[in-house]
């Protein structure tokens, strides 16, 4: 597939075995004019590049074939998973190989109980000739499109090792004596084909996430028009169609229910494993499965635009990114095959010259050739990242980037907004004092200027005031972190906070003891005052929200992990300080500006910590990209979730520690790949040029290396989060 979004292309790469491929194809992308930054996952065998202007897919494809590589555009919907199944593709093959190689095998493990039933040379060329070169052909091919391109990979190793054991038996069987190392050779190309093999076949259980997300898509919607109820393709659903849900089937699309009530699972796209009550004005996601009402929906968003397409894009964006670990990784592995091409020679010219044994020498040099294969070193990361990522996905978690990940495990701080994050941010009116005595008349101007506002705070006004006649407001104007003015009857009016009643001279009197009363008990206050013709206050009114049943458990959740909490909110300091004192937060910001909330992220990151910024509205999006990190909940608005690096996909909070677990699992693993992948070679090329490994236990080593370096990071998918 060849995504196009904005100046960033999506190309799936063939025929890469190992980090120097994915050094080469980089280099060669970067390369193209007009391209900033080109960056290649093993993994997933998929580039992403990022281009000045229009991406030239055509230019990048050959830039890709030139490299010696397949970039293969069309392929579907998910670069990572596109074209033929490898796994079924290479069995029967290998099964073949193992078939030819056995023979050869056994003789030599009966060497060891004292059996000599060695095969005669013509059978022994005959059972390893197949396996060389047609088995072994994906290793001379590739081989040799890495030397046209003068570098060197996994591929060119293999093929120069397996080939020099093969012409040394076939030089000592015609020139009449001599030990055969037919089997070496056979054994080598069997088990690295096996080792690849089983690498591809658990790399596919990486993008499990992937593959059940795009499962969740129907191929039809039953669309109501006219009375008239007929079955469509879902690419031919448009918005504002009328979409007939009968139970037990997918939501099609996004939308709003318009009839009926149900109730829909969407485990698979939150996390959340209850069903949700679905009734008129309730949104329902699509991929969700509809329970036991039918029900009638209006579509509201449709294919890139979906909940379920974004999710899909998330998950791929995260798995096909680098780690700023991986540039370690890179920088080793572009001079690391020539280095052994260089050692091996040394091998080889070392041993002849000790023992004057050439056939030894040989021997010892292919050991290392096969032994120092980086494939480990190149999977160490992206293969964690793609698990770790992936059953974040499914826990209703969805991580950004590579890079959000690795930053999440060293989180010691958590800075939480109130409305919304930890409360429910569905605030109720609970009082409404008018100054001069007129409670109609204040709750009537409140309703007027709110009408239409999605501030929680608005929303409550209009449910209390439903149904009480009020007037059309003009010149409504948002005054962030403050409140609203309007007019109403040609008279100006300001709602909001106490700052705002500073801001115009409005002097609250009396009520505001009052005001600290409710304040003290946790509620918001908002004030109400008249600004032209002139200036006096109109009245007060009282906000209570409840906490969220979770918000206790994520918070001693955090504690439990050494994370220090800290709440910013834009309200009194009596509402924090009584939500954060029933919750145990350490440190409370109260009356916080947005720009304020940004200022005190800054300041905690200067004194040394790593903060991670929790909020769901516009006035949180300068924190969540002041912070290391910033996590949105999944409830809040679209500018939340493209500012932060982290979406957790339902209101819990709780999602946030295990997003933390997650991470710091995650980053464990990668640690522990890269060191036993370090350690293998630091270990094993000695071991060989050292002439105490032959090419056969290095074989098996080295395929043994890639395969526990992958089956480590699956071992991240048995994570449950703390339900």
């Amino acid at each position: 597939m060849v995504t196009n979004t904005g100046k960033e292309l999506d190309l799936p790469i063939e025929g890469m075995s190992c980090t120097s491929c994915a050094g080469r194809v980089e280099k060669a992308l970067r390369a193209v004019p007009g391209v900033l930054e080109a960056t290649v996952n093993l993994a997933t065998e998929r580039a992403t590049v990022r281009t000045a202007g229009k991406p030239d897919a055509a230019a990048l494809v050959q830039a890709v074939e030139r490299a010696g590589y397949k970039a293969t555009p069309g392929l579907g919907d998910a670069p990572a998973l596109a074209g033929t199944d490898p796994v079924a593709r290479d069995a029967w093959q290998i099964g073949i190989a193992a078939a030819l190689t056995l023979p050869l095998a056994m003789p030599m493990a009966a060497e060891l109980f004292g059996l000599h039933l060695m095969l005669p040379a013509w059978v022994q060329w005959l059972l390893a000739t197949p396996v060389q070169f047609w088995i072994g052909a994906r290793f001379y091919r590739a081989g040799w499109k890495a030397l046209l391109a003068k570098t060197g990979n996994m591929d060119l190793l293999v093929a120069l090792g397996t080939s020099a054991a093969y012409g040394l038996s076939v030089f000592e069987w015609l020139g009449g004596g001599g030990h055969l190392y037919f089997e070496a050779a056979a054994v080598v190309i069997t088990l690295v084909r096996l080792g690849k093999w089983l690498e591809a076949r658990a790399k596919r259980q990486t993008t499990e996430a992937i593959r059940a997300l795009q499962a969740l898509r129907p191929a039809t919607a039953r669309v109501r028009k006219n009375g008239e109820v007929r079955e469509v393709r879902i690419e031919r659903l448009r918005i504002g169609d009328e979409v007939v849900i009968r139970p037990g089937e997918r939501m099609p699309m996004d939308g709003v229910v318009i009839e009926g009530t149900t109730h829909a699972d969407e485990s698979m796209l939150t996390g959340e494993s209850m069903p949700v009550t679905k009734g008129t004005g309730d949104k329902v996601i699509g991929g969700a499965v509809n329970g036991d009402g039918a029900i009638v929906a209006r579509a509201a968003a449709l294919g890139a635009e979906s909940t379920l397409a974004r999710i899909i894009r998330a998950v791929e964006d995260a798995q096909a990114a680098k780690a700023p670990v991986q540039r370690l990784v890179d920088k080793v592995s572009a001079v690391f095959v020539p280095a052994v091409i260089v050692i091996a020679f040394a091998a080889f010219a070392g041993w002849w010259l000790y023992n004057g044994d050439w056939s030894a020498a040989l021997l010892n040099a292919v050991a290392v050739l096969v032994i120092a294969c980086p494939c480990a070193l190149g999977l160490a990361t992206p293969t964690a990242i793609m698990a770790g990522t992936g059953v974040a996905a499914r826990h209703g978690i969805l991580i950004k980037d590579a890079e959000a990940l690795e930053l999440l495990h060293g989180v010691n701080v958590v800075a939480f907004d109130k409305t919304g994050t930890l409360t429910a941010g569905k605030p109720r009116l609970t009082a409404h004092i008018a100054a001069n005595g007129d409670h109609g008349e204040l709750l009537a101007l409140s309703a007027a200027i709110q009408q239409g506002s999605e501030h929680p705070l608005a929303r409550a006004v209009g449910e209390a005031t439903a149904g009480v006649a009020s007037a059309s407001a003009v010149d409504v104007r948002a005054v962030p972190g403050h409140g609203v003015t309007a007019s109403v009857a040609g008279v100006g009016y300001a709602l909001g906070n106490a700052r705002l009643l500073e801001r115009f001279g409005v002097s609250p009197g009396e009520l505001a003891k009052v005001a600290r009363r409710h304040e003290d008990a946790g509620a918001t206050v908002s004030w109400l005052a008249q600004t032209a013709p002139g200036p006096k206050l109109v009245g007060m009114l009282a906000f209570g929200d409840a906490i969220k049943p979770e918000s206790r458990a994520a918070v001693n959740g955090l504690k439990a992990a050494g994370i220090r909490t800290v709440m910013l909110t834009g309200d009194n300091q009596g509402s924090a300080s009584h939500i954060a004192g029933q919750l145990g937060i350490d440190e409370v910001h109260a009356q916080v500006l947005p720009e304020g909330k940004a200022e005190i992220i800054v300041r905690l990151r200067a004194n040394g910590a790593r903060v991670a910024m929790v909020g769901d509205g516009i006035n949180d999006a300068p924190a969540l990209a002041a912070a290391d990190i910033g996590i949105a909940m999944g409830g809040g608005t679209d500018v939340a979730m493209h500012t932060a690096g982290v979406t957790l996909m339902r209101g819990d909070p709780r999602l946030l520690a295990d997003a933390i677990d997650i991470s710091r699992r995650t980053y464990a693993k990668i640690r522990q790949n890269l060191f036993w992948a370090f350690v293998f070679n630091a270990v094993g090329v000695p071991l060989a040029a050292f002439g105490l490994l032959n090419p056969m236990i290095a074989g098996a080593a080295m395929a043994f290396s890639s395969v526990s370096v992958v089956s480590n990071a699956l071992l991240l998918r048995r994570w449950r989060g703390a339900e």
